[in-house]
């Protein structure tokens, strides 16, 4: 008799160690839905970039050291392709940074601003920005559940079994977030 109380306990057991498991790949696989999201927006502006810097240089062709930043911080996200989370959102930071540099430039130029493309190409990349932040807010709130539930009892036991580990916040740097452009004449 006692032998089917044990069973009944293994039983509940290896039913609550695959619930568990099964939960944690769930969150792991929304987490990486959520950073796909994010790539796609990410993409977005990347291929926005060249059309904006050649339009902001027809009109300051001697803000030379901006338009490298730019190019030099688009390099870079290409670079991190395929890389982990981390040194991708590295990248993508140092990117939006060179971003307001440029577009804090451009606004020294009434005759740019007056542009039609330039207006279009700035509503485009304002508009995608949005999005960005939504998309980083979206996959901030998943890693959270995520990491949550992989520090939880008895959670963190399957988590730590099988391999599951932490995984990065997409934030944006302080520094670069509340640090004043540099427009240099």
């Amino acid at each position: 008799m006692w032998i089917y109380a044990i069973l009944g306990i293994i039983a509940v057991v290896i039913v609550a160690v695959i619930g568990l498991y099964n939960g944690l790949v769930t969150l792991r696989q929304r987490v990486r839905n959520a950073w796909s999201q994010i790539e796609v927006q990410l993409r977005r502006r990347f291929d926005l970039i060249p059309n904006l810097v050649e339009t902001v240089k027809g009109y300051a062709e001697h803000e030379r050291e901006v338009f490298e930043r730019v190019t030099e911080a688009r390099a870079r996200v290409g670079q991190a392709q395929g890389q982990d989370i981390a040194q991708q959102i590295q990248a993508q930071t140092a990117l939006g940074g060179a971003l307001r540099g440029l577009l804090a430039v451009a606004e020294n130029y009434p005759q740019l601003q007056a542009s039609a493309n330039f207006r279009e190409l700035q509503a485009e990349l304002s508009n995608t920005e949005s999005k960005i932040a939504y998309s980083r807010q979206f996959y901030n709130d998943t890693v959270m559940r995520y990491l949550t539930t992989i520090e939880r009892f008895p959670a963190n036991m399957i988590a730590g079994m099988f391999g599951f580990g932490q995984l990065p916040y997409f934030q944006v740097e302080e520094e670069a977030a509340r640090a004043p452009v540099q427009v240099k004449f």
